[in-house]
């Protein structure tokens, strides 16, 4: 039976007293779990390029805002193809997180969903992921299905590369060529910078977050930019942040952006160079505050996108 699941607790990492262990039926707390609805920070940095892409199209179209109904449009399919990815995700690696111990007590190694159970809630999720991209523009609808590609790749990069980080930022930042082409039905420069920005803005959030894992990825043979960067991280974090801010201003110049989005990627620099600055790659707690910490990022530059819409709408 598709319900047939034992709950045998929440996953390590998540969220502590989560409404999904609390409150929700014990019987659908591991397809939640399947999906990270426990923690939310990972369809908050899937959705933050959307909205940032849409905000961005609100500016170069001369609206005073986003468009609310593709707002919702991209929140919803965040959160359906984020669980989506991570339940395509745990049913490839499910070897590799039993050996894992942060990832063992997943629903899959930890004995709480079976393969095919997973694979049926996988095909659920799909689906509301569909439904939501059928209703965009048809350039948007292929550009979608386009994005199915790094989906697919990712979880096999962790491997055979020590770039899977990258990987990661191709799907992730999808989002930035969707809002732009949700609104034009075409996309240009402005969208493809920020798209850029976001894969590098990507692979510097989870180099933070894989150095929780370093020691036992190293024992089992998965690679990572963690690894491959070591005592140098906060070198190559310096790098990255620093190019996905030129990026991103780069694609609000193009997109005829005034003062106030400028701000926000200021702003957004800042907070990218608190997280340099503080950075302790053997506290893997820490790395996993500093990792969450981007929702406030994608929150500051958003913020500054809207605002230069509505203060360029009130004086158009």
């Amino acid at each position: 039976m598709f319900f047939s699941t034992r709950d045998t607790g929440p996953v390590a990492d998540a969220v502590k007293q989560h409404w999904v262990d609390t409150r929700l039926p014990a019987g659908l707390r591991p397809y939640a779990r399947l999906a990270r609805w426990e923690r939310p920070i990972g369809w908050w940095l899937l959705l933050w390029p959307c909205w940032w892409s849409a905000a961005l199209a609100a500016i170069a179209a001369g609206n005073s805002w986003p468009n609310p109904w593709h707002m919702l449009l991209f929140l919803i399919g965040a959160v359906a193809m984020r669980g989506a990815g991570c339940t395509y995700n745990d049913i490839v690696d499910v070897d590799i997180d039993a050996q894992v111990e942060r990832t063992r007590s997943r629903p899959i190694p930890a004995g709480q969903v079976s393969k095919r159970q997973a694979k049926i809630f996988l095909v659920v999720q799909a689906l509301v992921g569909l439904l939501v991209l059928l209703q965009f523009n048809s350039f948007s609808i292929a550009l979608g299905i386009a994005s199915l590609i790094p989906v697919a790749i990712y979880p096999f990069m962790k491997r055979i590369t020590n770039w899977p980080q990258l990987f990661l930022g191709f799907a992730f930042s999808w989002g930035a060529l969707m809002g732009w082409a949700a609104v034009f039905g075409e996309l240009s420069l402005a969208p493809i910078l920020l798209y850029i920005g976001g894969i590098c803005w990507t692979i510097g959030y989870d180099t933070i977050y894989a150095h929780q894992d370093k020691e036992d990825d190293a024992l089992v043979g998965v690679k990572s930019t963690a690894r491959l960067f070591g005592e140098r991280t906060r070198l190559a974090l310096i790098v990255l942040y620093a190019l996905a801010s030129v990026l991103f201003a780069l694609a609000a110049a193009l997109a005829d952006a005034g003062p106030a989005a400028f701000l926000g990627i200021l702003l957004g620099a800042i907070h990218l160079g608190w997280q340099i600055v503080i950075i302790d790659i053997d506290d893997g707690d820490q790395c996993l505050q500093l990792f969450r910490s981007n929702k406030i990022y994608g929150w500051i530059l958003f913020i500054g996108f809207t605002a230069d819409a509505m203060i360029s709408g009130m004086f158009a």
